[in-house]
């Protein structure tokens, strides 16, 4: 179960990546990563409409009930990530 912070909505609409698309991504991540705080980073490859792959990054609060996103951002530098 996930929960959409303010700053995730604004910052979602700001980058134009749908609410949808951030559910995709948490729902059925290509990976998650760790980190040393409790953050956990979800992220997977999209395609765009024009046919280009971005790599779209969520990041999660996973000590909150429910688990809180706190940010979303989608970046081509797909391998920067791997």
């Amino acid at each position: 179960m996930f929960e959409l912070s303010l700053h995730a909505i604004e910052q979602a609409k700001a980058r134009g990546i749908p609410e949808k698309t951030i559910f995709e991504v948490l729902e059925n991540p290509d990976k998650i990563e760790l980190e040393a705080n409790g953050q956990m980073i979800y992220q997977k490859i999209i395609a765009s409409p024009e046919g280009k792959n971005y790599l779209i990054r969520v990041f999660v609060n996973s000590d909150k009930t429910p688990n809180l996103v706190k940010t979303v951002y989608r970046t081509s530098k797909l391998t920067k990530y791997e």
